[in-house]
């Protein structure tokens, strides 16, 4: 399983084994009105001078006495390690943990660091469109029935237009349970993307008001897809493999909600033309295409 990695000029994955209960104490009780219970233990393996956590639980930051913030999931497992100054000795973040805040009182200073968190995405075997070899990789996660993921699909195609060359987007399926037909639809694209006609099945899907099996089979006959073929492949294994290993993906990527779109594996924020542009001229930066 790939945990995300913490992207800020460094980059490291390692784990961290669960310790022992550290309370002397049983892990349950009650003082006066307060009710207890140990939820958590495992060792940070550094000396601790300040923490916090992001809201939604997921990510531990400590600052250590090695002048490091050491970044952990709410397993114990190590996703990164971040430098720190000399003398900096609090810590804060942005609710989304997208930034790190520092309280230097050597130099009475504060700083503020943009962080990234980038994760490895499978895209083998997944529909794609653009240039097979491009230096930048939109994947995509979405629901066919989901209406704001119909919303983005403009926006992407503006974005591939103005990227001909350096971009190429993949899509992955990640069918909500509330919605009846999602499912249904994913595998109907990837039955089509066995034919060759993923992208126009594709689009022809989000332009439904109401999707039903009824109008599945509909845009199959007007793409002239082989019926009996596009059946099968309907059922077959190997689409709901496909389709499960898309989840499994989203799942370790922490996707939690559609349309969710990564860059190069960074998550995207900001869902404009410019904050997809400004992503993708980092990357072809760094790579030295720019």
């Amino acid at each position: 399983m790939h945990y995300p990695k913490l992207y800020a000029g460094w980059l490291l994955s390692l784990t961290v084994a669960f310790g022992t209960n550290a309370l002397a104490v049983p892990d349950s009780g009650q003082a006066d009105r307060i009710e207890w219970k140990l939820q958590q233990n495992w060792p940070t393996a550094v000396k601790t001078l300040d923490m916090v956590h992001s809201l939604d639980g997921k990510l531990v930051y400590i600052l250590s006495e090695k002048q490091t913030v050491e970044v952990f999931n709410n397993q114990g497992q190590l996703q990164g390690s971040i430098p720190v100054e000399e003398g900096v000795s609090a810590i804060d973040i942005a609710p989304q943990g997208e930034m790190l805040y520092l309280i230097n009182n050597q130099t009475q200073t504060f700083s503020a660091v943009s962080l990234s968190f980038v994760v490895d995405v499978d895209i083998t075997g997944s529909p794609f469109k653009g240039p097979a070899d491009a230096p930048v990789t939109i994947a995509l996660f979405t629901d066919f029935e989901c209406p704001y993921c119909s919303k983005i699909v403009p926006l992407i195609e503006q974005v591939l237009e103005r990227n001909p060359q350096t971009v190429k987007l993949v899509f992955k399926n990640m069918p909500l349970n509330f919605h009846q037909m999602a499912l249904p639809a994913a595998k109907a694209a990837l039955a089509a993307h066995e034919q060759g006609k993923f992208w126009e099945f594709h689009d022809r899907l989000f332009a439904e008001k109401a999707l039903s099996q009824e109008a599945i089979d509909k845009i199959a006959q007007d793409l002239n897809l082989n019926m009996e073929r596009f059946a099968q492949d309907m059922l077959s294994p190997k689409i709901q493999a496909q389709v499960n290993k898309d989840l499994q993906d989203a799942q370790k990527a922490g996707v939690t909600g559609t349309p969710t779109p990564f860059i190069n594996g960074r998550q995207l924020k900001q869902r404009s033309l410019e904050g997809f542009q400004a992503i993708i001229d980092d990357e072809l930066q760094k790579r030295g295409k720019k």
